[in-house]
């Protein structure tokens, strides 16, 4: 399949961005969903004494990996029926695929994609990880503007921490704390963007997302230029473009909204 130049990107983009989605949808939606803060989920509850041996990103990963699971029904997992209440229901076109897309539809007749933002809690006790930890949630290759609805399509992302089990004082659970939500158009111009900036870019019609490898960035470095004919997988295969492994992570994408509301500072508010 052939690269997808820059120019054919943008061309491609113009086509599918003729009507966006509005200011006041997205403040009618969060007003919408403003009842999800709070919600507590129970299926999950970790004694406080055991958590003392975990590193805040271990915790995280056993938590994403429970609440992804449980997508797109994770009203039967929460301690009620809020996801169904604010006119949340799961699309159809994702049972028995995980990676399909959007998550949600809402009543207004607007699509959510759900990401999950674990927040650390400063008030537990838990093991200090050596690195930062770097979120972990993305907008993967599948999420591109072959299927995404500039007037419709939103990313919900869900911050949530280990508070204290309202129902079993010393046990902590997954609770919704805040949540916000980006245009995905925006979030994918932008992601897609800096892939290109950097000098990679996709092959075939949003297949397959790549950047320079070292044998590429020396080229750059040298002023040669880039052989944009193929791609590889890993080093070994000595091409310019190798595929993009972490494509799409949310912590590297340069929408600034985005960027400004996961910043771990941007929650310190919530366990004061």
């Amino acid at each position: 399949m052939p690269f997808m130049s820059r120019d054919e990107y943008e061309k491609y983009v113009s086509l599918h961005i003729k009507n966006t989605i509005t200011d006041e949808q997205i403040q009618n939606i969060k007003l919408s969903l403003a009842p999800l803060i709070g919600v507590q989920f129970n299926i999950l509850s970790i004694p406080e004494e055991i958590l003392i041996a975990f590193e805040p990103s271990q915790i995280g990963t056993i938590i994403g990996s429970l609440m992804d699971a449980c997508i797109p029904q994770l009203s039967k997992i929460s301690d009620n029926n809020t996801f169904d209440t604010v006119g949340l229901r799961k699309n159809e076109g994702i049972l028995g695929d995980r990676e399909g897309y959007p998550d949600y539809i809402h009543t207004s007749g607007l699509r959510l994609e759900l990401k999950l933002l674990f927040v650390d809690n400063p008030k537990i006790k838990m093991k200090k990880p050596p690195t930062p930890r770097e979120p972990s949630a993305r907008l993967t290759q599948k999420v591109t503007f072959k299927n995404v609805q500039a007037d419709k399509d939103l990313l919900l992302v869900i911050a949530y921490a280990l508070i204290e089990n309202r129902a079993k004082p010393g046990y902590y659970s997954p609770t919704i704390i805040d949540f916000n939500v980006f245009p995905v158009y925006k979030c994918i111009l932008a992601r897609d963007r800096r892939m290109y900036d950097c000098n990679g870019g996709w092959f075939g019609q949003f297949e397959t997302p790549t950047i320079l490898s070292n044998q590429g960035k020396r080229k750059i470095k040298d002023k040669q230029k880039i052989d944009y004919s193929s791609y590889g997988r890993k080093e070994s295969e000595g091409k310019d473009l190798n595929e993009d492994t972490n494509f799409g992570k949310l912590k590297r994408i340069p929408y600034r909204p985005l960027q400004t509301y996961i910043n771990p500072k941007n929650f310190t508010k919530f366990f004061k």
